[in-house]
């Protein structure tokens, strides 16, 4: 396996050319509070050296992270983002994000479609996507479709995520396919899951509940981000991972630039070094992101803890973002209304 130090020396090139244009200058990004010390080491303190800049790094929630961005909308303090694609939609549809040009970025065409231009208008650009699937107890079910979620050899033995999370309304856009219902109301399986609560252990909102309740042996099985897979494979236990006969479903977090920032040559720049090869194979190396950069290739062995490869991407049946905006107030309401009353 190659080395991270090696790898960052292989995108130092990149952004080579802007250096002297980025003397002074300050690029300021919003992200998530997810490994950051990783993301120090791997992104941000080799981008700073080759571009000769200085990076400003803000981390906070989704809600904090977007209303900074609204609040600053007249003089932008925010000059890249990264959200999950229908956080970013939301901001589009308030004007706050410009469009990419995609045609400045030479790591683009590397990328799987899925990840090139998710919202429409070159509005953000995907750099990581997760799997969601089922883990499970092999040598208490097996698990071949998300109708068995529902059935009669897991009753009492499942956990399900609340609609409220980010696993919530694609398990249940899952369950409603193996119905043969895909109606984005999700009106079918939120009656599905109302009429089987009773034997539902428990409608989880952190995938570490459900480590615990695995490992104490109180449940068989869940639906969990590809992220959270690592904490149940090694936990001593019979334990894998299901791939559906209706397929695995997911989520994507894309990059954007805010609207009138002043920044922008600088912020393509480092987005491109975000989405070379080798920033993208250091970070799926270290555990940190699957790639959205096709040019990956990375162990069986890293691999198994990732959304790796052509096949399985291609697998994913992710929720529109337009989809989830527009209902997620209405599953709230029937979920409410039928499951958690």
């Amino acid at each position: 396996m190659k080395t991270t130090a090696a790898l960052l020396a292989g995108a130092s090139a990149l952004v080579l050319a802007g250096q002297a244009q980025a003397q002074d200058k300050t690029l300021t990004i919003s992200v998530y509070s997810f490994a950051q010390d990783e993301f120090k080491t791997i992104v941000y303190d080799p981008f700073e050296e080759i571009c000769g800049c200085e990076l400003v790094v803000e981390t906070g929630n989704s809600v904090e992270r977007m209303s900074k961005i609204e609040a600053n909308a007249a003089a932008p303090v925010i000059d890249m983002a990264v959200l999950s694609a229908h956080d970013a939609l939301a901001l589009a549809r308030k004007d706050l994000i410009a469009p990419v040009p995609v045609d400045q970025l030479s790591n683009y065409d590397k990328l799987y479609d899925v990840a090139k231009d998710p919202l429409g208008d070159n509005l953000a650009v995907g750099y990581t996507f997760y799997a969601t699937s089922i883990v499970y107890r092999s040598d208490k079910v097996t698990v071949e479709s998300w109708a068995d979620l529902l059935g009669p050899e897991l009753a009492g033995n499942v956990a399900l995520p609340d609609v409220t999370t980010n696993q919530g309304p694609p398990a249940l856009h899952m369950i409603g396919k193996a119905m043969g219902d895909q109606d984005p109301s999700l009106t079918a399986p939120i009656e599905a899951v109302a009429g089987h609560k009773d034997e539902i252990v428990t409608f989880y909102v952190r995938s570490s509940q459900l480590a615990q309740l695995m490992q104490q042996e109180e449940i068989w099985a869940a639906p969990v981000g590809r992220f959270a897979w690592a904490s149940f494979k090694d936990n001593g236990l019979p334990m894998a991972w299901a791939t559906p006969k209706e397929g695995q479903t997911g989520g994507l977090n894309v990059m954007v630039l805010t609207k009138g920032s002043a920044n922008q040559e600088l912020a393509l720049q480092f987005m491109d070094f975000w989405l070379s090869t080798p920033i993208q194979q250091a970070l799926a190396e270290a555990l940190v992101d699957s790639p959205a950069n096709a040019e990956v290739q990375v162990s069986d062995e890293v691999a198994e803890n990732l959304t790796y490869g052509a096949e399985t991407v291609k697998s994913l049946d992710l929720i529109p973002p337009a989809v989830m905006l527009d209902n997620r107030e209405s599953w709230l309401e029937q979920w409410n209304a039928k499951v958690a009353q």
